[in-house]
């Protein structure tokens, strides 16, 4: 079974200790939404994950293709080339170049050069807006715009998994719409697969097959059925501290 694995980690930042012995799984083809309020540690397990934090216990691990790779102690940039992907919260792109220069930049990661007009054309299908304004600087786009950049930017590295971080942060109430599906309508064709951080519950049970609930740096729930409108007093509860 291919997956993400996430086993007892404990991390933090100098003598902060902010996830507190976490375990989580994200299999091939789901999106999973890990949920919870501001200051939780939702930002820094993703951090974790990518390998901007270092843990102190515990371990990260990619089972995909028979092999198991161990992430815990990898460079962002190998975890990169190993097939996971960030979409960083605030989108965090380089202002001063156009949107194509942008995702070009992205696709010259070593696991994506072989595949960079395959996946720059998979871009401008999926966001015919970035075609379009494809020569436009990035920073004078509006955030919708930017927060599909920041997307299509992930895309470019040909990701197995891509870790999306509240992509909600910033954006009208219609864009929040629009960039949620455009998430799950990438899920479903593509199957890829994704652990989406977001505190906006509402529009991520909408999209999410499984969800996580963290609270002061540990799970506290697990949602492993289909989610539906009806379970969303329950995870607003647990959300909430409820347990």
């Amino acid at each position: 079974m291919n997956r993400l694995l996430v086993e007892n980690l404990r991390a933090g930042y100098g003598p902060v200790t902010v996830l507190r012995g976490l375990d989580l799984e994200v299999r091939e083809g789901e999106l999973v939404a890990l949920l919870g309020m501001n200051g939780n540690g939702k930002s820094t397990l993703l951090n974790t994950i990518l390998g901007f934090v270092r843990p102190t216990s515990g371990r990260i691990v990619l089972e995909w293709d028979g092999a198991s790779i161990d992430l815990t102690r990898k460079a962002p940039h190998d975890i990169v080339n190993l097939g996971v992907a960030c979409v960083p919260e605030g989108r965090r792109f380089a202002p001063n170049l156009s949107v194509e220069e942008n995702l070009l930049l992205a696709g010259s990661a070593r696991r994506a050069k072989a595949d960079g007009r395959r996946n720059l054309d998979f871009c401008y299908e999926t966001f015919p807006i970035l075609k379009e304004r494809r020569r436009q600087l990035s920073s004078t786009m509006s955030g919708g715009q930017q927060q599909m950049l920041a997307i299509a930017r992930a895309l470019m590295t040909s990701p197995k998994v891509m870790i999306v971080d509240e992509p909600s942060v910033g954006l009208a109430p219609i864009m929040v719409e629009q960039v949620i599906a455009t998430i799950r309508k990438l899920q479903q064709t593509t199957k890829l697969t994704i652990l989406m951080a977001e505190q906006s519950f509402f529009q991520a049970i909408e999209v999410a097959s499984r969800a996580y609930v963290l609270s002061h740096g540990a799970i506290i729930r697990e949602f492993d059925q289909q989610l539906d409108p009806a379970g969303a007093e329950e995870i607003r509860h647990a959300m909430m501290g409820g347990g």
